[in-house]
Parts: structure tokens; C-alpha cells; sequence
């Protein structure tokens, strides 16, 4: 009997610890590394309801592939992008260094890349991983300026529609297919793309594939959320962040954005059942992320609130505890490391990034490593023309669990670009504002929710919500995370706040220096003065 009882706990305790981790490899063998990174898309998935509650807009709708991963592997509460633009964003990512510390990457229109700077794919293709790419690494081009992506290292056979999701699916409408059959045959072209990629992989060696589709940046079909993924726009009333007005088109407009993001957890499912289909997935290291926050809702993409830089991090990888929660503080600079670590790479020494393998192989949830409590990020310039003389919005700052400070360097320009056309002598209308970028406030994405901002900016009910967007800052915005999450509060002047607030900037302007930051330690011509200031100004 004790043989049997003997024999049955070690069966339960063989599942117990199968149960917690994914099949280890071998101590020498590397693992393939999988980044799906999706373009504009901040921290919205359903495994974050579990987090934000489920009065959160994260239970309002499902993304089971990307949540199956959170389950298998690890969900950062707190992972924060060191710029909220794609360019400098992707800069840093690349680099595994503040947008800042990368040249003219640091910019968005532009942007030029320092061969000089050592990017992560190119230092794995070195080491003789297999690397590819899909769609979108670095915004100014590729092949041409690139760090990575382009020519040799790009997969796109299959096409590329899969970036202009929900107008594929209304065209494929059109043609009489049905729902059902128009997504598959839009997700039937990611599987082309990354088929093409294993079928490139050289037997023996790992591979790194960056599949970075567009499809959660503007502009979707209107309505889209609800028609093509269910998602009911009312569910999200009493939901949305206090600085967007909770109307119908506001509610809407979100709803298709949350349908875009489905739309990518559905080509994550598509690759996850590959990579099982080729017995790859138990080797393969998955990472989950996004660029920055959404793309024409005012404090989003090009701010410095949670709602433009905290983005979604979901990790699974081989021997990981399975279904953790971490809390430390993130920087997706330390991708780069990261990477780099797994595939036994040496990490630069001028990558500012640090890597997360010790947290991932950790078998704590909560806080892992208590060095992580707080983030730097940082903004200059978005689009080029739409401050008089071609200039940045040059702003800092420092996140940490109790409170977000910012310091904006030039308060006295327009935070989201000038307001050329909003005046008395021409109303855009609400197309123009639904489509047109440029036409005012070019920094904020054309969208339903500026139009109906824009068009209400008179009424005294909605007043604060164009402030929200578009007035001018103060030189210093602080914010207490506690009982202000959505940061509309700022207490930045308030004297109770002085030593907090004097504390923070210290600490900001100590990594700055510390990090050669050139807004701090230069005078800022490299982003205030190069390559656009012979562009003629257009009037923002």
C-alpha cells in the first residue's frame, strides 16, 4: 500500500509541476523567439480584466489566442513604451535604448537610422538565428533606411491586406461571402506570410519572426466593432477614461478600435496553431506587445498619460511558471536585452534597456524584482508640420506607482499641433474631421471622436473635453495614480505636493543626464532643428 500511495504522489507531483511550466529544452539550446507587436494598440485584451476589474472595457470583449499565451506564460500589469510614436517607439525597441539615445530615429517624420546603433535582429542573424519579418518594423521605409525589415528579411508572398482589416472584410462582403468566410480569407494570408518564413527556416536553427500588422491604426470601417465582432458600443458606457465623453459616437468609435484589436488576437491564433502544427510551439519564446496607446482619441497616441504609453506585455516561454501576474515596472527598450539573452547573444553595452529574463524565469508573481518600481518616457516630434517653424512638443517624464510627473520643455506650444482651422471664419466639417488629419490638430489622428469633440468645443457641457485634447500644458503635470487612475487631475501646483513633485523631477532629470538625454544635456537643436525646418510651415 505505501508502494502505491508512494507511486500515486508522484504522479500528482509530476502534474503539479507540469501544470506550472511549459516543456524545457535543453540547458544550450536556444529558443525561437515570436514577437507579435501590434501597431497603436495599448493595453486592451481580455486577459487584463482579470487586472482592471470587470467594470473595465477589458471585459467587454475576448481575445482567447492572446489570452491562452497570459495563461501559459506571464502578464505584466505595468509595461510602458519610452516613446509614445511609432517611429521613435520602434527606435528604442530596436536598439534596446531610450528613443532619445537613437540619432534622428528619435523622431517621427524625418527620422533617419545610425547604422552605427547594433538592433537586436540583426545581432541574432549574426549569431545564426533565422530572423523575418511581416508587415511594419520601422516606420520611415523599408528596405530603404531601415534598421531591420525589407529586402531579404521581409514575408509578405501571401500580401499585405491583412493591414486595412475591416475594409477587406466589407469588400469581401461585397463579393457575397459570408462573415465567416471573409475572415478566413484575410487571415488565409498570414498563414501564407508565415508559412513562407518556416519554410525558409535552415533545419537546426532557431528563428525570431517580428509580425507587426497595422490594422489597429486608423482608419477602420465605421461601425465595424459591432458588425464584423459583436462588440455592443453601449456595453462600454460608464467604461471609457473620464477625459473622453461617454456618447454614442465616441462609444462607437472605440468599439470598432476593440474590433481591430480582435481582429489581430485572430491572426495570433492563426500563427500559435502553426507553430503547434510544426511542433515548434514548446521551443518558441512568445512575446505580445504594442507600440503605443490608440490613435485618435485625445491622450492616446502622442501623450505622455497611461492612456499613450502603457501598452499590453504577455509572455510565454519555454520552462516558464505558468499563469503569472508581475507588477514590476517595464520598458519595452528591455526587449532588445531580452532577446538577446535568450538566444546567447552578448548584450551592447550602450543598450540602456535591461533584461527581463531573470523576471520571466522567476516563479513569483506580484513584484519580482523590487528595482523596477518606475519608467522614463518621453515625446518630441510626431508630425513635422503642424507647429510653426516645424517644431517638437519636447515633454518628459517619470512614471512610478503612486503618481506620473511630466515636464513639458515648451509649454507654450501647441501640445497636439496649432488650431488652424478651428475658428469662427471656417468649421471643418465632421467628414473633414473623420478623415483629414492635417486639417487641425494634425498630432491627433483624424477620427469620429475628434469630430464630435471639435464640432461640441462651444457647448459649456463639453468644453473640458476639448481642453482634454488639444489646450495648451503647463511646464509640469502631476498626477496621483491612487484615486486620479485616468490623470485629469493635475496637482503639480498644489504646496502639499511640492516635495513629491520636486522629488520626481530629481529623479527624471538625474536618469536624463544619466542616459545623455540631448534635450537635457544639449540645447535640443538635433530635434528642434533637423531635417524638416526648410519645409515650409503649413499653418497648424
Amino acid at each position: 500500500m505505501y508502494a502505491d500511495m508512494k507511486y500515486l504522489a508522484s504522479v500528482v507531483l509530476l502534474f503539479v509541476v507540469s501544470s506550472l511550466a511549459v516543456a524545457a529544452p535543453p540547458e544550450d539550446e536556444r529558443p525561437n523567439i515570436l514577437f507579435l507587436f501590434a501597431d497603436d494598440w495599448g493595453k486592451y485584451a481580455s486577459a487584463y480584466a482579470k487586472v482592471d476589474g470587470k467594470d473595465s472595457i477589458n471585459a467587454t470583449f475576448s481575445t482567447p489566442h492572446i489570452d491562452s499565451v497570459a495563461k501559459r506564460g506571464t502578464l505584466f500589469k505595468h509595461a510602458f513604451v519610452t516613446a509614445p510614436s511609432c517611429t521613435p517607439c520602434r527606435s528604442s525597441l530596436l536598439s534596446g535604448q531610450y528613443f532619445y539615445r537613437t540619432g534622428l530615429g528619435a523622431i517621427l517624420q524625418g527620422a533617419r537610422w545610425d547604422p552605427s546603433i547594433p538592433v537586436f535582429p540583426l545581432l541574432l542573424h549574426d549569431a545564426d538565428y533565422h530572423i523575418g519579418e511581416t508587415y511594419k518594423v520601422w516606420s520611415p521605409g523599408r528596405p530603404r533606411d531601415a534598421p531591420f525589415g525589407g529586402g531579404e528579411f521581409g514575408y509578405e508572398k501571401g500580401g499585405s491586406q491583412f493591414n486595412g482589416f475591416s475594409q477587406g472584410i466589407q469588400r469581401r462582403l461585397g463579393q457575397q461571402q459570408s462573415l465567416a468566410d471573409a475572415k478566413q480569407g484575410m487571415l488565409s494570408e498570414v498563414r501564407r506570410n508565415f508559412q513562407a518564413f518556416l519554410d525558409a527556416q535552415p533545419t537546426g536553427r532557431p528563428f525570431c519572426y517580428w509580425f507587426g500588422p497595422t490594422n489597429v491604426h486608423r482608419k477602420w470601417i465605421k461601425g465595424s466593432g459591432k458588425k464584423y465582432w459583436g462588440i455592443e458600443p453601449d456595453d462600454l458606457q460608464g467604461r471609457l477614461p473620464k477625459f473622453l465623453p461617454d456618447v454614442a459616437a465616441v462609444r462607437q468609435d472605440f468599439a470598432d478600435y476593440l474590433g481591430e484589436a480582435m481582429a489581430f488576437d485572430a491572426a495570433v491564433g492563426v500563427i500559435l496553431d502553426m507553430l503547434r502544427e510544426s511542433q515548434q510551439l514548446q521551443s518558441t519564446a512568445v512575446f505580445i506587445s504594442g507600440d503605443h496607446g490608440a490613435p485618435g482619441f485625445p491622450r492616446g497616441k502622442c501623450n505622455l498619460y497611461d492612456f499613450g504609453v502603457q501598452v499590453p506585455l504577455i509572455v510565454s516561454m519555454p520552462g516558464q511558471r505558468r499563469g503569472r501576474i508581475v507588477d514590476d515596472f517595464v520598458n519595452l527598450m528591455d526587449l532588445a536585452p531580452t532577446f538577446l539573452e535568450l538566444g546567447k547573444v552578448p548584450i551592447p553595452a550602450v543598450m540602456t534597456g535591461r533584461s527581463l529574463v531573470p523576471v520571466l524565469r522567476s516563479a513569483k508573481s506580484g513584484w519580482v524584482d523590487p528595482t523596477r518600481n518606475w519608467v522614463v518616457t518621453g515625446r518630441e516630434r510626431h508630425v513635422a508640420t503642424v507647429r510653426e517653424g516645424n517644431l517638437p512638443y519636447p515633454q518628459r517624464a517619470i512614471r512610478t506607482p503612486e503618481f506620473l510627473y511630466i515636464i513639458n520643455f515648451k509649454p507654450d506650444r501647441w501640445p497636439m499641433g496649432g488650431p488652424k482651422t478651428v475658428t469662427d471664419i471656417f468649421a471643418p466639417t465632421e467628414d473633414a474631421l473623420e478623415n483629414n488629419t492635417f486639417i487641425t490638430f494634425g498630432d491627433l489622428d483624424a477620427s469620429p471622436t475628434k469630430a464630435w469633440i471639435v464640432q461640441h468645443r462651444a457647448d459649456p457641457q463639453w468644453k473640458k473635453y476639448y481642453d482634454y485634447a488639444f489646450a495648451k500644458r503647463p511646464r509640469e503635470e502631476l498626477y496621483a495614480i491612487a484615486t486620479d487612475p485616468d490623470q485629469v487631475r493635475n496637482l503639480a501646483n498644489i504646496p502639499a505636493m511640492a516635495m513629491i513633485k520636486e522629488s520626481l523631477r530629481e529623479q527624471l532629470m538625474q536618469e536624463l543626464i544619466r542616459t545623455a538625454d540631448p534635450r537635457v544635456t544639449g540645447d535640443g537643436s538635433l530635434f528642434d532643428g533637423h531635417p524638416y525646418s526648410s519645409i515650409p510651415y503649413e499653418g497648424y
